[in-house]
């Protein structure tokens, strides 16, 4: 790739620019631009909908329709609940505000606690993560995956958690330990999970997640919506002209800190 000495901007259509950070982009003056924020509206929708299902146990539900049986049962409203986002970027912004529609309580959790995000009704830092944690009657990850975010999601975090906590991540796998995270679900150290994003994609067959009742995955389909296609067109178009007549470029990653 980097053969052309006239190389000078690369742009991604994806949210998340981690297939273009591979050794010789991190390494080269070549400006990188992803559509970081095309998905935001649709991620934050989908986070409601795992939450209502997860809430309202709608697997129940389908399993009844599927064997014919009219099963009602006493369950959840996401009403008067604590919500905690875990990174408050385009889609934890939009669902901060989506879920005070819902009359929740949001929690939020950034690196720069002190500046007030629209929706948010209380902010921590990341060495407050526990007691982050210990709030929560949902957990919403939206954060990238980097070198501080891999992982964090441990035993210990998952203990921190409420029995009846649900744990969910639209944005990327690797988040969460897997091994801590299944034995959590497995335990009912919480109560269940929501999981559009995986440690491995795609989940092999053979995955034990697949197998959990108290388990929603649907496949990192989140924000596959033709909105979402094309605003990360647009993005492309605004760099374009922007790029043409000299001007900064909007959506720039920071190569080192992976977003």
């Amino acid at each position: 790739l980097f053969r052309s000495s006239k190389l000078r901007w690369v742009h991604t259509w994806a949210a998340g620019p981690d297939a273009a950070l591979y050794p010789e982009m991190m390494a080269s003056p070549v400006v990188l631009t992803s559509s970081v924020g095309n998905g935001a509206i649709p991620l934050a929708e989908h986070s409601i909908l795992l939450m209502s299902m997860l809430n309202r146990d709608a697997p129940r539900w389908f399993r009844a329709q599927a064997e014919h049986r009219w099963d009602r049962f006493t369950h959840g409203e996401l009403n008067g609940l604590t919500l905690g986002i875990f990174g408050l970027g385009n889609s934890g912004a939009d669902l901060a505000i989506k879920a005070q529609a819902f009359h929740m309580r949001v929690l939020g959790m950034r690196r720069h606690a002190d500046r007030p995000v629209q929706g948010v009704d209380q902010l921590y830092r990341p060495d407050q993560l526990h007691q982050f944690l210990a709030e929560c009657d949902f957990v919403v990850v939206t954060a990238p995956a980097t070198a501080e975010t891999r992982g964090i999601f441990d035993t210990a975090a998952f203990r921190a958690m409420k029995p009846s906590a649900y744990w969910i991540c639209i944005s990327r796998g690797g988040i969460a330990n897997d091994e801590a995270l299944l034995r959590a679900l497995r335990e009912r150290w919480i109560a269940g999970a929501g999981l559009d994003a995986q440690g491995q994609e795609p989940l092999p067959p053979d995955s034990p997640f697949w197998t959990l009742d108290n388990v929603i995955i649907t496949p990192h389909n989140g924000a596959t919506t033709a909105a979402t296609a094309q605003r990360g067109v647009e993005y492309f178009i605004e760099n374009l002209g922007r790029f043409v007549r000299g001007e900064p470029l909007v959506n720039v990653v920071d190569k080192t800190a992976g977003y």
